[in-house]
């Protein structure tokens, strides 16, 4: 046993901020059944992977707390059955806790030791793909302990697109299967078990709405639905609506005796340099992920405002904006490096071209490959002499100065004459080898077909995160280490201090013009990021080295 019944009694009290005696009502807690749940895992169970690879399961105290609540409460239902107090659960936790292992090792507790005939256990997620980290683990587990390993079978499991992946008792048509919002179809008619990984990057509440709802059978007991996730972004989500709903439970606001909320996170007005709240949000600091590791990184966030972002949410569980600052103004200072246009004469480059609207900001900016990983690039800027005039007055951007800097073109009239746009290509093209042109295909049909006649090579460009991705992130990495040379150009320096980047719940990243205001522009970001793409194509050993990435 790993803890005894008096132990328990204090560890159900672990989970933060959660009282379950609070709301028990007629509800009890059993401990020899909490004390079987907590067994279970050390005793038939091995972890899988790392360093811990071939040892027992042996659960951390706050593992306990939430093994020993979820099968140790105990009610009566409506026909007098004894049956577990907790329908609903949400594990809330920052990266690196173990969620998958835990959940892994309740999926396979509920298929092995509940007592009930034709279970279906679904493991259920955004994709296949991250709906099977669970399932690998749960497969791994059985074939280790052949006391498991004899009472079922395994399918699947080889290849994320190969045969459905499951875990299969045959004498009574229990499985365990994996289960995935992208796969459409039908969900299941009758769930017994549903764990849910990282439910924040559930796009759609239609998958989880459609598993919920069908555990309402009479035919089922006791039926349980587990969410296992890290925080999500300051959006209207499934995910933030279940969290939600667990801290009214949590702070005793909405007596739910059926929901256990195990929520571990740091608050947005805590000091996240502290190690203190590194404690209080990572249950499993110092176990699975160290304070060394988090002290790098929130050391290195303090130059980079969009990374804090991200390594608030996944690290502290707080939940953040998808929208931030970008870019740190003395980190693109600091990277301003010297261009020289003399130097750049005959030289190899890559361009991004924003067309934007003919009656706004239009960037070309050319992307130049340079030694010691170096790039330098260099911008081009036009906008219509009524814009120009409505920014200068209402807003106090000086296009004005700027033109007479040489930073933008201020082009007759209320907007911009693309031709002027093209020829400055056009003749870019016989300065320097340009290799290609990235271009929003937005409005700019006529402008690729007369490129193409003059012989230059387009390459479309849509505004996708999948597009956006990979060379924003380098972009932002080679600000912070200096290898990106601008030259402290204004406009584009100006377009750097407004640009915020857009985060999904996959952690793919591409910059935008924020919300407010919009004669903020960031159009020579999103051109020098465009170009910056084609200029990692070409480069060998970057994650664009390949022939199978298109852009859509």
């Amino acid at each position: 046993m790993i803890a005894s019944a008096r132990n328990l009694l204090d560890t159900i009290r672990l989970l933060p901020g959660y009282d379950p005696f609070a709301t028990a009502g007629e509800c009890w807690f059993d401990e020899d059944s909490a004390q079987l749940a907590c067994d279970f895992f050390p005793e038939l169970l091995q972890h899988v992977e790392g360093d811990a690879a071939g040892k027992p399961f042996i659960l951390e105290p706050w593992e306990q707390a939430i093994i020993a609540n979820l099968f140790g409460w105990k009610r009566k239902d409506a026909e007098g059955r004894e049956v577990r107090r907790y329908r609903e659960c949400l594990i809330y936790v920052p990266r690196k806790q173990g969620k998958t292992p835990l959940a892994s090792g309740i999926g396979l507790y509920v298929f092995f030791c509940d007592e009930e005939a034709g279970q279906q256990d679904f493991i259920a997620a955004s994709t296949r793909e991250q709906a099977g980290h669970i399932f690998r683990h749960c497969k791994a587990m059985v074939l280790k302990q052949p006391a498991l390993a004899k009472r079922c079978r395994i399918y699947g499991g080889t290849a994320p697109g190969g045969q459905s992946r499951s875990i299969v008792r045959e004498r009574d048509g229990s499985f365990l299967r994996v289960i995935a919002a992208d796969a459409g179809g039908q969900h299941g008619q009758n769930p017994h078990l549903i764990l849910v990984d990282e439910l924040h990057t559930q796009e759609s509440r239609e998958l989880i709405d459609t598993l919920r709802t069908g555990m309402g059978s009479l035919n089922r007991k006791q039926p349980l639905i587990v969410y296992i996730t890290t925080a999500d972004y300051e959006r209207e989500s499934i995910c933030n609506e279940i969290y939600e709903h667990a801290c009214r439970v949590r702070d005793g606001v909405y007596p739910d005796p059926s929901f256990l909320p195990c929520i571990w996170e740091a608050k947005l007005e805590d000091d996240w340099k502290d190690p203190a709240v590194w404690a209080r949000a990572n249950p499993n600091l110092g176990v699975s992920v160290s304070e060394e590791y988090l002290a790098r990184e929130f050391r290195a966030a303090v130059e980079e405002p969009a990374r804090l972002n991200e390594l608030l949410r996944l690290h502290l569980n707080i939940i953040t904006r998808a929208r931030t600052r970008f870019i740190d103004p003395e980190a693109w200072r600091r990277s301003a490096g010297e261009v020289n246009l003399a130097e750049l004469i005959g030289r190899e480059c890559y361009g991004g071209l924003d067309l934007s609207s003919k009656y706004d900001l239009t960037a070309w900016v050319l992307t130049f490959p340079w030694e010691g990983g170096v790039y330098k690039v260099l911008p081009r800027f036009w906008i219509p002499s009524k814009a120009a005039k409505d920014a200068e007055r209402k807003h106090g951007v000086p296009y004005s100065a700027w033109e007479r800097g040489g930073y933008v073109t201020i082009t007759p009239g209320a907007s911009v004459d693309y031709s002027a746009v093209e020829a400055q290509i056009v003749a870019d093209a016989s300065t320097y080898q340009l290799q290609g042109v990235a271009y929003d295909p937005w409005n700019a049909n006529a402008t690729r077909s007369r490129l193409e006649e003059a012989g230059i090579t387009t390459i479309e460009f849509t505004q996708s995160l999948k597009n956006y991705n990979e060379p924003t992130k380098e972009f932002q990495r080679l600000i912070g280490e200096t290898l990106l040379h601008h030259g402290n150009h204004s406009v584009l320096t100006w377009n750097a201090e407004n640009v915020e980047v857009y985060t999904d719940a996959s952690g793919n990243i591409r910059p935008v013009k924020p919300e407010e205001g919009s004669f903020n522009k960031v159009d020579g970001i999103q051109a020098a990021v465009m170009g910056l793409s084609r200029a990692m194509l070409a480069n060998p050993g970057n994650v664009y080295d390949t022939e199978e990435v298109k852009f859509l």
